[in-house]
Order: structure tokens, then sequence, then C-alpha cells
């Protein structure tokens, strides 16, 4: 029970204040880890594990001393959780887009949306705008919410610690290009396993959340086709639920993808930003009817 009071405080403080205005744990923490990249880079796969390791270890021993040290472990635990959630970060992304978008100002949009994806926006149009906004806010509905509070359930703070420098190593590192595509290789692997089990609980609570027959048939049939392990799976679930069809041609730096299609139904609209945030929403009210249940049953 103490610990799904820890997560819905965690969440009314990401609610309220969002992310910190001036400086972000990971914000520091990447900075390190990019001073380490300075240090150690090889083009190795050995390098790059020794630099996961290193960071891991630190990172993490830090955080238990200080969790040792602090008076509170209920309010150590919830504000950890707080920093390590991003809902409020991600719902505002979106809706500086949607608003860019209504507002008719196609290269906000395009510089909005910039900020949630890799892939080249510059000459994206209302349409795949909107698309790769929804594509986006399914895909990371899971990597900073739900995955969040898994590996909270599943590690407690110390879990919350790995999983999220985890997730933030293979943002900086986990890309098949020539400079990461060894380097990069064990935080890439590692954020797979890491987000295997949360990823398929948030496409089944996707599923859950709307348009569950769809979403399930989606998922069975084109997860497994997307370049992401993981991603794919939560995104056609996302996509089926909401009976929107994602996916498809885009251009990453310079050279167009033709990825698989996501989901079914007509193609994506404006007011379709908001469906996929209330569904992230439907989606997090299941999981913590469910933690709650669980807590109830076990005290």
């Amino acid at each position: 029970m103490i610990t799904a009071l820890i997560v819905v405080a965690a969440l009314v403080l990401d609610a309220r204040f969002g992310e910190p205005r001036h400086f972000h744990p990971l914000i520091g923490f990447g900075r390190v880890a990019k001073l380490l990249e300075l240090c150690i880079y090889s083009d190795s796969r050995t390098r790059g594990v020794v630099a996961l390791a290193l960071l891991l270890f630190s990172f993490t021993l830090f955080i238990m001393l200080t969790r040792w040290l602090f008076p509170l472990d209920f309010l150590f635990d919830a504000l950890l959780l707080y920093l390590a959630i991003g809902w409020h970060s991600l719902e505002q992304h979106a809706r500086n887009v949607r608003d860019a978008l209504v507002d008719g100002d196609l290269i906000a949009a395009r510089q909005q949306v910039a900020l949630m994806v890799s892939r080249d926006t510059s000459t994206l149009d209302p349409q795949e705008t909107t698309k790769a906004t929804l594509e986006s806010a399914l895909a990371n509905g899971n990597d900073a919410i739900f995955a969040v509070i898994f590996w909270f359930i599943i590690g407690g703070a110390q879990g919350v610690v790995i999983y999220r420098l985890v997730n933030t190593l293979d943002a900086m590192w986990g890309y098949r290009n020539e400079r990461y595509n060894h380097f990069g290789w064990g935080a890439a692997r590692l954020d797979d396993l890491m987000n295997f089990i949360p990823a398929r609980l948030t496409a089944l609570g996707y599923a859950l959340a709307g348009k569950t027959q769809i979403a399930l048939r989606c998922w069975q049939k084109q997860g497994a086709y997307w370049k992401s392990p993981n991603a794919g799976p939560v995104m056609a679930s996302g996509a089926g639920s909401l009976g929107l069809q994602l996916g498809g041609a885009a251009s990453y730096h310079g050279t167009v993808e033709e990825r698989p299609l996501l989901g079914e139904g007509r193609q994506p609209a404006i007011d379709d930003i908001d469906c996929a945030l209330n569904l992230i929403r439907r989606t997090l009210l299941i999981w913590l009817l469910v933690l709650f249940l669980g807590a109830w049953f076990v005290w």
C-alpha cells in the first residue's frame, strides 16, 4: 500500500509542478555521461559496456547512500519517482505541437515536434506532423510513465534510478551509426531488456483503455515488424485502440525509411493528439486501479 501511495504522490507532484525548471538531475547525469564518453570512447562494445557499468554503479550507489541518510523514506522515494516520471512533460510537448497546428503555424509545429522525435521534421506537412506527435506520445507513454512505475514497483528507488539512467544512455548512445554502433550497443540492449515487460503491459493497458479487439489484433500482427522490439507493440496497440493508422515512410538523417504501418482505420487529425493523451490517462488509471487492488489484497 505504501508503494501505491508513493506512486500517486509522485504523479500528483508531476501534474502540479512538471519538471524542475532550472536543473533536472537527468541533465546532470547526461553531462557526466558525455564527459566520460570523451575520456573513454573507442569504437568498441567493451568500452561501451565499461562506461555503462561505471555510470550505473556510481549513480546507483550515490542514491542508495543518499536514501540511507535521508530521514523520511516515503518522502525521498516520492521525490525521486517524481523526478523520474515525465507525464507532464510528455503532455506539454504534445500540446505545444497541437496548439501550433491549430493556429496554422506549421513552422512552429515542426520545431516543436523536432523536440519529440529524431526524424527530419523540416518538410513535414500538418498530417505528418500530427502522426509524428502521436507516435512519440504513445511510445513515450511507456518510457516516461509506465516503465518508470513498473521499475519502482519491482526495484524501489534503485530500480527507478537504473531504468532512467539506462533509458537516458540509450537516448544518447543507442544509435546505429558510425560512432555509436559498437560503443552504444550495451546501453541499447539493456534498454531493450528493461523495457520488454513494461512495454507489453503498456500495450495491454492501451488496448483495455480503447478499442480493445482492434488494438490486440494490431499488436499481434504488426508489433514485431517495427524496428524497435518494444516501441512496436506499444504504438501498434495504441494506434489500434484509437482507430488510427500510423507508421509509414519517414525521413531520418536525409534517408527515407519505409516503416511498417501500425494500427488500422483513418488517417490522424489534429484532435487525435488530445485523444492519444486521454488514452494515456485512462491507461494510467487502469494501472493505478490494478496497483491499489493488488496492494489491498496483499495488505
